[in-house]
């Protein structure tokens, strides 16, 4: 240990997106290479002796706690547990939260040393994985509130990556078997529903971590909502969701020493007829069992939204991924995405 193929395979994956700015500890991690990455791993992070570390990857992250502020980390998985390395910025970011992380080395601030803290989910406390629509994010969740985590990968084969190498470390964990068999029979599985309600898919690993999928139904009622925000003038029918993607609105400040812009996380919804914009709650939902209440806020709450038929030109940049698009819409009068789109569009 470490096989060759290993060594190369963390040493590609370890590459910040260029798009997401980090601190200097994370700018020195992403520095390292094969061996040195995984001495690193063992003299730093690893919390057992003989365990080893099977992948890495560079992703934003949620907390239940703090479910406003999404965090760059590096995620390494092991044979024992999955470790995010945070910014260090995050410590400060949510002051009311500050509980949550232990303060002990805040007296280190303004010596040369860059820390970063390590937030440590074990595997053996791993309950279930929800993946996000479309495979652009999921969440893991503990035993409580503070076990709770969802990466923002927003890419499909990162998040498929990740859950292959976690349920191949999971079958490793030796635990107690179940007392109740794990392959229900046909009669028990479909006979007890009472509930019209389609579950979402759900695959029970060996190590009795649930991995749940989203259904046919979270795709509807994702149109039924944009329907709903269109006025519902929109047959229901006729609504197909073309497309779906967890991207970053690009927000240009004025007056700075350099002409920065600020990455907002939104979700886009492409239909037949219009573009949304969506701030998403991708933590909260599903809820978790030991949560007493729903959320303070709705999972989808509409930002933007304009119809297609005012798109006058989109304008791509040319840079590597990922890619800048800029929509230019029609400047029409009054246009309002509430107001009855079967009005004629040159009428008084």
């Amino acid at each position: 240990y470490p096989s060759e193929f290993l060594m190369q395979k963390i040493t590609e994956d370890n590459q910040i997106p260029v798009h997401l700015h980090v601190s200097v500890s994370l700018q020195y991690v992403a520095g390292l290479k094969g061996n040195a990455l995984v001495e690193f791993f063992h003299g730093n992070i690893a919390e057992v002796e003989n365990e080893e570390l099977r992948h890495l990857m560079w992703s934003s992250v949620l907390f239940y706690k703090t479910p406003n502020v999404e965090v760059m980390a590096c995620v390494l998985l092991s044979t024992k547990a999955i470790y995010f390395l945070l910014d260090d910025s995050f410590i400060h970011a949510d002051e009311y939260q500050s509980d949550f992380w232990n303060k002990e080395n805040s007296d280190c601030e303004n010596s040369s040393f860059h820390l970063s803290c390590c937030f440590v989910l074990k595997l053996n406390d791993l309950q279930s994985v929800n993946v996000g629509l479309f495979d652009q994010y999921f969440r893991i969740t503990g035993h409580s509130a503070d076990h709770i985590v969802t990466c923002l990968t927003r890419d499909s084969y990162n998040t498929h990556t990740f859950i292959q190498q976690l349920m191949a470390v999971l079958s490793l964990l030796a635990r107690t078997p179940s007392p109740e068999p794990v392959d229900k029979d046909f009669y028990s599985e479909f006979g007890s529903k009472n509930t019209g309600k389609m579950e979402n898919y759900e695959l029970i690993h060996s190590s009795r971590v649930k991995f749940i999928y989203p259904n046919e139904e979270e795709i509807g009622d994702l149109a039924f909502l944009v329907a709903e925000k269109m006025d519902g003038l929109t047959n229901l029918q006729s609504l197909n969701i073309l497309l779906y993607v967890l991207a970053f609105q690009v927000n240009h400040i004025e007056g700075s020493a350099q002409n920065t812009s600020s990455l907002q996380p939104k979700t886009l919804i492409l239909t037949s007829s219009d573009l949304f914009l969506f701030d998403e709650d991708y933590i909260s939902y599903p809820l978790p069992e030991f949560a007493k209440e729903p959320p303070k806020r709705d999972k989808y709450q509409l930002v933007d939204g304009r119809r297609i038929r005012d798109l006058d030109r989109v304008l791509m940049g040319y840079q590597t991924y990922p890619q800048a698009l800029t929509f230019v819409f029609d400047d029409v009068q009054n246009q309002d995405l509430m107001q009855n789109l079967t009005l004629d569009h040159f009428g008084e």
